[in-house]
C-alpha cells in the first residue's frame, strides 16, 4: 500500500472536512459496509477470528482482517494475543467502540422502521440485538 502524503491537498482538505463535520469524521471510522457489521458483532462480547468470520461468512478474509486493523487502528477493537500455541487472538469493543452502540441501535431502529414503511417488514424488532 503507498504512503499517504500528509502535505497534499486532498489531505488537508480532508483533515479541515473531520474538524467541521462529525458525520463525516464518523463515516471515516466506521463507514464501510462491514465495519458497523464487525461492531454489530462484537456487541455481545468478545470473540476469535473464526467466529466472526462464522457469524459472516459472506466476507471475505483478507476483508475482515483489513478491517479488524483498520478498528484496531482507530481504538475501536482490541486485539489481545495470547502467546500459546495454536495463537489465540480473541477482538473486543474498546471503551470507545462500546460508545458506538446507541449509533448501531439507531441504525438497526431505523432499519426496523423503513422495513416496516415499504412494507418489506425484513426486521421485527430489536430483540435479538445486543444490548
Amino acid at each position: 500500500m503507498a504512503a499517504i502524503k500528509e502535505s497534499s491537498t486532498i489531505q488537508f482538505n480532508k483533515q479541515n472536512v473531520f474538524r467541521l463535520c462529525p458525520i463525516t469524521f464518523v463515516m471515516e471510522k466506521i463507514g464501510s459496509y462491514w465495519k458497523p457489521i464487525i461492531l454489530f458483532h462484537l456487541l455481545e462480547g468478545g470473540k476469535r477470528y473464526g467466529e466472526l468470520k462464522k457469524a459472516m461468512p459472506h466476507i471475505t478474509e483478507k476483508m475482515l482482517t483489513q478491517h479488524l486493523k483498520q478498528l484496531e487502528a482507530d481504538h475501536l477493537v482490541l486485539r489481545e494475543a495470547r502467546a500459546v500455541i495454536p495463537p489465540h487472538v480473541t477482538y473486543s469493543l474498546t471503551q470507545t467502540g462500546l460508545a458506538l452502540r446507541p449509533v448501531l441501535h439507531a441504525m438497526a431502529n431505523w432499519a426496523i422502521s423503513e422495513g416496516k414503511r415499504s412494507d418489506l417488514q425484513l426486521f421485527q424488532n430489536l430483540k435479538d440485538f445486543p444490548m
